[in-house]
């Protein structure tokens, strides 16, 4: 058996469990209203299909900008590695779907962490949820 067949063989284990979806898009510029001036950013998608969301850690973190507490939620976001190459930091994710925990569905996420490896089953990337 060699590596490559394994290598299938676990992608397509990890792809079972990915039974939600995401839309994964990229800030490519902004656009300005000529009326009220309001600047609004304009995106491309980068990815759209299944995915799986896991918590990253068990206690998340606090943190407090000005005046405002923040609940700092680390996740990581796995995707199918062949149809996911762009993925990159600062790409905001949005849940379009999720089969086992419909909390999920409409949540957005920052990808904060790229992801590389030779024999990767699943595209593991750092995802974080910013709640206040």
């Amino acid at each position: 058996m060699s590596a490559g067949s394994v290598l299938q063989r676990g992608r397509r284990a990890a792809e079972r469990l990915m039974v939600d979806t995401c839309l994964i898009r990229r800030v490519t510029g902004t656009s300005t209203d000529p009326d009220t001036g309001q600047i609004t950013p304009t995106f491309s998608t980068v990815y759209s299909g299944k995915c799986r969301v896991q918590q990253a850690t068990a206690n998340p973190g606090d943190t407090t900008t000005g005046d405002a507490e923040l609940l700092m939620v680390p996740r990581v976001l796995w995707l199918p590695v062949a149809s996911s190459p762009d993925v990159r930091a600062g790409d905001r994710v949005e849940m379009t779907a999720s089969v086992y925990d419909p909390d999920l569905t409409g949540r957005r996420f920052v990808v904060r962490g790229e992801f590389a490896k030779s024999h990767a089953t699943a595209r593991r990337l750092g995802i974080e949820e910013v709640t206040s």
